[in-house]
């Protein structure tokens, strides 16, 4: 039976994956160059410590002031953040999950400062029961710790808990932690090779919450 729900942030609640990467691209296109989109899906839901400016810099073999395309990139990319908002349905899921009698959990490869500030921004903050972020653990996803340790935060089992992703990386955490995983991928994420989960959402508009915790416990109770 599912007692909670577990989001992860990046590219779910807030598409920052999409415009990170566009943003980058621009970049990258006035160097006359450009950033492989295969390339950038291996590091979303991660950290691997790929550094795309030094990326740049091999492919164009020459040095580049990397400062400099730093201040360049946040300046853009944190102007775009600014006027973004939640995905379609996400805040009408975490309604529905409070009147449903759900725990609410977060976890997430970005770190709490980023996480908890952009939350605040979209007031829904106050839904989260337990954050977890890259502060609590020493490996993110695809590691499955992440999940585990916010199952734990929750007060529930590994079954009694669904996970709402939107990278290979987060769906495979949650798969390794033992739960039950719906994605919900964005414009960047769409074509990334997934691992078997229990459900596929282009959108939370898709499908009431209800709906979707109907459809995962149905599924899990075939097999």
């Amino acid at each position: 039976m599912i007692k909670g729900i577990i989001f992860d942030f990046d590219g779910l609640i807030v598409d920052t994956e999409t415009h990170q990467y566009l943003v980058l691209q621009e970049i990258f296109s006035e160097h006359g160059s450009e950033l492989p989109m295969k390339r950038w899906q291996q590091e979303i839901g991660t950290q691997t410590g790929f550094s795309p400016f030094k990326h740049l810099e091999e492919k164009l073999e020459r040095k580049l002031e990397h400062q400099i395309l730093q201040e360049q990139f946040e300046e853009k990319y944190h102007s775009i953040l600014a006027e973004e908002k939640a995905r379609a349905g996400v805040e009408g899921y975490l309604k529905s999950a409070k009147e449903m009698g759900l725990k609410i959990g977060l976890a997430t490869s970005s770190t709490y400062q980023w996480v908890s500030t952009h939350l605040k921004n979209l007031n829904i903050f106050d839904y989260f029961e337990c954050i977890q972020t890259s502060d609590d653990v020493e490996k993110v996803k695809p590691d499955p710790t992440l999940y585990l340790q916010t199952a734990n935060c929750l007060g529930l089992a590994v079954e009694e808990c669904l996970v709402f992703e939107d990278s290979a990386n987060g769906a495979l955490a949650a798969k390794r932690a033992g739960m039950s995983c719906v994605i919900v991928p964005n414009q960047i994420t769409h074509t990334m090779d997934f691992c078997t989960v229990e459900h596929r959402l282009e959108s939370m508009t898709d499908m009431p919450l209800k709906d979707v915790i109907e459809h995962v416990t149905s599924s899990l109770s075939r097999r």
